[in-house]
């Protein structure tokens, strides 16, 4: 029946077949072949296989509707107790045949020179690897957990922590830490952070500002859920700033709107992240991973996936949080940066963009 759904959207409309998948038939056919050896079964004389095409169509519906096993066993007629096997065994497919592929930090200095690149060309921050930011996805946690994924939005979750380029692909991706955890703490238990601490990213090497003499650090762009340091770099407080402040602020958040763009998208697309997801963590983190690789598979092979307006951000809406305890040379590269927007590197449109003109 699935099958019979698929190929009457296809011939007769596939704009609603690319919206019922979340994507077009080539892409489709082209995840299929590469995922086809670990989720194809045989026949056997008792019963004839549920096909691979099918249980890749389920598992793709299941991530664009979000709609529960039950409603998606009556329009298929696969038994939910059948889909709740499919589906998360074809999303540690889509993971092991792709995520290494499709999500990776780049390897050389000049790989990230040109991620910086593309940050400096599309949204005006120069010296940027990407934007930084966490993601909670909801779901019912087992009693047996108690408050352990409760988090400080009065619900349960794991967080999902991201790092993205400027068009709104995840460089790299950490799921699972329970939603107690701040986006910081997050941040301070991953393989990112080690990776920087130990200086094993590749990271290039400290950097004149562009048409300047000042030299600084490469940086990754965040909010104030996460520590001021040499490679992370966060708005000013919002107390009492002054007009320079603000402005570096709207540049800084202008840039890091790239990863709040990348959530957006992403659970737009894969609406079961909209939901309260009623299974255990660990498919949980299955089903949030498989959907982040979708994305940037998505983001490569399918037209006009990532495209949003470039519109600007809302000051208004930066976290009101700062912490105190940054050392003084992070100070100084954010008041160098501060100094860059408000001479050699002023846009035209700053000063409109928060409101002084």
């Amino acid at each position: 029946m699935l099958n019979m759904l698929r190929n009457e959207l296809l011939l007769e409309d596939p704009n609603r077949y690319k919206n019922f998948l979340r994507m077009d038939n080539e892409c489709f056919n082209k995840l299929l072949r590469m995922i086809l050896p670990d989720i194809e079964k045989q026949n056997t004389k008792l019963r004839e296989c549920i096909s691979a095409e099918d249980r890749l169509a389920v598992t793709l519906r299941f991530l664009a509707s979000g709609n529960s096993f039950r409603d998606l066993m009556f329009a298929t007629r696969i038994h939910e107790s059948t889909i709740s096997l499919i589906i998360p065994e074809v999303c540690e497919a889509i993971i092991s045949n792709l995520i290494t592929e499709y999500i990776k930090l780049p390897t050389s200095a000049q790989e990230w020179k040109r991620v910086a690149d593309e940050f400096n060309v599309k949204w005006d921050f120069p010296i940027c690897l990407g934007a930084l930011d966490g993601k909670h996805i909801d779901f019912e946690a087992p009693k047996s957990a108690g408050s352990f994924y409760y988090n400080y939005k009065g619900r349960n979750s794991i967080v999902l922590l991201g790092l993205t380029d400027a068009n709104y692909k995840f460089l790299y991706v950490d799921v699972g830490v329970n939603g107690r955890v701040s986006d910081g703490g997050v941040f301070r238990e991953s393989s990112l952070k080690k990776g920087i601490d130990r200086k094993i990213l590749n990271f290039p090497e400290d950097s004149l500002l562009p048409n300047s003499t000042i030299k600084v650090p490469y940086v990754i762009v965040c909010d104030d859920a996460f520590p001021l340091t040499n490679r992370l770099m966060k708005p000013y407080p919002q107390r009492g700033l002054s007009t320079e402040k603000r402005i570096f602020n709207y540049r800084l958040s202008r840039a890091r709107r790239t990863v709040e763009n990348a959530f957006g998208i992403l659970v737009n697309r894969f609406r079961i992240l909209q939901t309260t997801i009623n299974l255990n963590p660990s498919k949980v983190e299955t089903i949030t991973l498989a959907c982040c690789v979708l994305h940037n598979f998505l983001s490569m092979h399918s037209a006009h996936y990532t495209e949003m307006d470039n519109e600007e951000c809302n000051l208004e809406s930066l976290s009101q949080q700062a912490g105190s305890r940054y050392t003084s040379e992070a100070i100084n590269i954010r008041n160098q940066l501060c100094n860059y927007f408000n001479t050699i590197g002023k846009v035209s449109w700053q000063n409109r963009a928060i409101g002084i003109e």
